[in-house]
């Protein structure tokens, strides 16, 4: 098949011919110059003797391949994605000799240049599908086998893979030059495979586990950046959630080592590598964060370090089961949080962030089972969403309470003990997980993971005269497109007044919530609380209503409920309720504001900040926008001053206020801010939030791109690099639009990291009607884009350029004519486009309730 794509039914094929993949060579040279590096893989593996078959290499140029000592032609089997393998033996020897090109886009091997000292840093990206940009690869994850490394490289570099680092060999006469030769690895799938390397600069520290192993640790991060690591923090981090998983799973650390790397120009959060992890470099807090940005690193840790079981030892067959790779280590990582270290309230962030993230996903047009079916590369690539992540783990959080987590745990024991450094399907953990519980798992299966769509569930209460319920049941619903009705294990609680007037829980009911209506007859009786909450303890996966009585107190008290993840439930059912225009989006941007100052939860507060933003940029009516934005605006400014001087909330809203601030009096206000004039008490005004005063001023139109350009001689690092090309994109210009337009559509030769940050920028605006000049020319442009780049730099401009703020009738007819045109090889980019037009269609439906 031509291009890279790789279909499942491919896959099958040539796992049935190459029986068995021994081991790989890969000897890498990275001192070949800016654009090439050296790579020659030797590999052996068993074949149907006489069958043929292919492997993959993504390469600048192809010099030789030899197979058992037969030199092929090159131009007859390379055609630079993939080598023709004719004629197989029963056992093989496979040399391919080649150059591969470095990468600017975040996948393969990638590299990048620090200004601040001009040396190159190096890292690689391979999942899903491009460890065959680094050395020839059967690349998909059945095909295991063991991996060595050896490594020629600037002598002064620091060279890190899955193995502990050898110490490097001067190679003759070249005393510039050395070599790293590393150990063979376990036997793991290539797309964990690694490679980080150049002048990083390291902490060490060790970990004894339970069984006395000693398991050395590292933390590696830029020159430029060491000074702002703090890693004695991500070291506890990382040694209480590794006894927490061993203990949990039963199970040792599998690998020798444990190095954990901050890279640049990263793509994702943090990419789960068999023992070398790398994390976006942002979570290098060179500037004080959130709260919540803390947390969100925390998880994140513990996220790659629950793979070092779940994905690494243990290993989906196909990319089926990706959504159980991550959903298991989400769940788990919440579950470590909450369990083994002080983020206590870790599950009031998973009910404010991931679940939202979720219900958003779910509610799409493009929304699919848990279980999905993956065709191809294609499909996989853009599965990496709220369905395979939080819909998964939510669901994974309601088989532990379906099935009790003592028994949930064994089960995972024993599919541990059982697969370990084999490749799995989901029946494998469902059999063991029955084992354990003793319970038939198959029709819960059927209706959690092969069905698409949210239910909703929602109170039925009658009461006497005095308030005493007389019959109390949860109806459940769903909508006509996803009509499956599913078994819920959920929690009920009343919550009513102390006598220091906080709202705490009186009364909590555990139960099977089953069909459409339950009947709950142990809660008649009981006198009519405040505030009856549905999943209370969210341990169901459901969006939840609220009856009058409960809606009026939460709306009047919402800051009155003691505990945060109520709270987060309860502004859950509020945003629901204003992205389907059940509710005047005006109606929860009052909400926000009323309540969001009492709010001691960083992370839900981050969200509640992001949600407010939206609202006022696409549910609020029209009309209305300009006064909403002001007054928001305002009360932001007043929340400021509220909050107590230097904290979490506060340092969060004068980001919220900076990015709404348009009137005269506002910018002046975030100008005060950045020259000084305007003191904050308490507030500390580092680079980063410098920065972020910069855009809002930029935007507003209130600096031109000679103040910019001052803010980027103060701060000449890759991230002032980025936020000045977002604040050059955002300026209110149509020549600053048309510039932007024109590196990141026409030209494209911004590296990743630079696209996005130019993107953000061009999207910035006060005015929509900046951008419509561009909405014709967006459809004319994104599939020649789909179709030249690779997919993490299409992605972004296709999601990030789309024209959502002409949030007209117009625009989805337009879009609807662009999907007509999409031929049956555009899947990608009609489900990316699909997803867009329905965010334009659901603003248009709160627009219309906010009239």
């Amino acid at each position: 098949m031509p291009g890279t794509n790789l279909t499942r039914s491919e896959a099958v094929e040539r796992a049935e011919c190459i029986r068995h993949v021994e081991d790989y060579h890969v000897e890498l040279d990275l001192t070949r110059g800016e654009k090439v590096f050296g790579s020659r893989t030797t590999v052996r593996f068993s074949a149907a003797e006489g069958a043929s078959s292919f492997i993959d290499a993504i390469t600048d140029t192809v010099r030789s391949v030899t197979l058992n000592g037969v030199a092929l032609d090159v131009a007859e089997v390379s055609d630079g994605v993939r080598i023709q393998l004719p004629s197989l033996a029963a056992e093989n020897v496979l040399v391919v000799d080649a150059d591969a090109p470095y990468m600017n886009t975040g996948e393969g091997l990638h590299r990048f240049v620090d200004p601040v000292d001009g040396e190159a840093y190096l890292y690689t990206q391979f999942e899903v599908p491009d460890s065959r940009r680094m050395f020839a690869v059967f690349e998909q994850p059945d095909l295991k086998a063991s991996f060595r490394f050896t490594v020629t490289a600037p002598s002064h570099w620091e060279v890190v893979s899955n193995s502990p680092t050898p110490e490097p060999v001067r190679v003759p006469g070249q005393e510039a030059r050395s070599m790293w030769d590393f150990a063979p690895t376990p036997r793991i799938s290539s797309y964990i495979t690694a490679l980080i390397a150049g002048p990083y600069q390291k902490v060490a520290d060790e970990l004894v586990n339970a069984e006395g192993r000693t398991i050395p640790l590292g933390i590696f991060a830029r020159k430029s950046l060491m000074q702002y690591l703090d890693a004695e923090n991500i070291f506890a981090l990382t040694k209480e959630g590794c006894a927490f998983y061993e203990r949990e799973f039963g199970c040792e650390y599998p690998f020798e080592k444990y190095d954990q790397l901050f890279v640049p120009e990263f793509n994702a959060g943090a990419m789960e590598n068999a023992g070398a992890v790398t994390i976006l470099e942002s979570y290098v807090f060179r500037s004080k964060p959130t709260q919540a940005t803390v947390e969100r690193r925390a998880i994140t840790v513990l996220h790659e370090l629950a793979h070092m079981w779940f994905g690494d030892l243990v290993t989906m067959r196909w990319w089926d089961d990706l959504w159980l790779n991550e959903s298991f280590a989400e769940f788990m990582s919440h579950l470590a949080a909450a369990e083994g270290t002080d983020f206590r309230h870790a599950w009031t962030t998973f009910a404010s962030v991931e679940k939202s993230w979720a219900y958003r996903q779910d509610q799409l047009p493009t929304t699919h089972p848990i279980f999905a079916d993956i065709n191809d590369l294609a499909d996989v690539e853009v599965n990496f969403d709220g369905i395979t992540y939080a819909k998964g783990a939510s669901v994974l959080k309601q088989l532990v309470a379906w099935v009790g987590q003592d028994h949930f745990m064994e089960g995972v024991r024993r599919y541990f003990a059982k697969h370990a450094w084999g490749n799995t399907v989901l029946a494998d953990l469902m059999a063991e997980l029955e084992a354990a519980s003793g319970r038939d798992l198959t029709a819960w299966g059927r209706a959690w993971l092969e069905t698409a769509g949210v239910n909703t569930l929602s109170p039925e209460i009658e009461t006497d005269d005095d308030g005493r319920i007389l019959r109390f049941a949860v109806r459940q619903s769903a909508v006509p497109d996803y009509p499956q009705i599913r078994p819920h294990r959920l929690a009920i609680g009343f919550y009513d007044r102390d006598g220091a007037g906080t709202l705490v829980r009186t009364h909590r009911a555990e139960l099977d919530v089953d069909g459409e209506l339950t009947e709950v007859p142990d809660l008649a009786g009981h006198s009519r609380p405040a505030l009856v909450l549905l999943n209370d303890d969210d341990l169901a996966y459901a969006k939840v209503r609220l009856d009058p009585v409960s809606l009026a107190t939460a709306t009047s008290c919402l800051k009155d409920i003691a505990e945060s993840l109520p709270r987060a439930l309860v502004w859950g059912s509020a945003w629901d309720a204003a992205r389907d225009g059940e509710a005047p989006a005006r109606s929860y941007v009052d909400l926000v504001l009323g309540n969001i100052g009492a709010e001691s939860d960083a992370s839900v507060v981050q969200t509640l900040l992001r949600q407010l933003a939206t609202t006022l940029d696409y549910y609020v009516a029209p009309a209305a926008q300009p006064e909403a934005k002001r007054s928001a605006a305002e009360r932001l400014w007043s929340l400021v001053h509220e909050a107590a001087p230097g904290s979490d909330s506060q340092l969060q809203f004068v980001k919220a206020f900076s990015a709404l601030a348009s009137s005269e009096a506002h910018l002046d206000a975030v100008a005060g801010i950045l020259e000084g004039s305007e003191v904050v008490p308490g507030l500390e005004v580092d680079q980063d939030l410098r920065w972020e005063l910069v855009a809002s001023l930029a935007c507003g139109g209130r600096i031109d791109r000679a103040r910019i350009d001052d803010e980027l001689a103060r701060d000449t690092t890759s991230t002032g690099q980025c936020a000045a090309a977002l604040a050059t994109a955002a300026l209110p210009t149509a020549e600053a639009k048309a510039e932007a337009w024109e590196a990141i559509v026409v030209k494209g030769t911004l590296s990743n990291a630079m696209q996005q940050a130019a993107i953000n920028g061009f999207a910035r605006v006060h005015d929509a009607a900046l951008l419509a000049p561009f909405a014709e020319k967006y459809f004319e442009a994104v599939p020649r884009i789909v179709a030249e780049r690779t997919h993490a730099l299409a992605q972004q401009v296709v999601v990030g350029l789309y024209p959502a703020r002409q949030t007209t009738q117009a625009m989805l007819e337009r879009t609807d004519e662009f999907l007509a045109s999409l031929g049956a090889d555009q899947g990608a980019l009609r489900r990316m486009t699909l997803e867009n037009r329905d965010g334009v269609a659901r603003a248009l439906r709160a627009q219309a309730a906010d009239r």
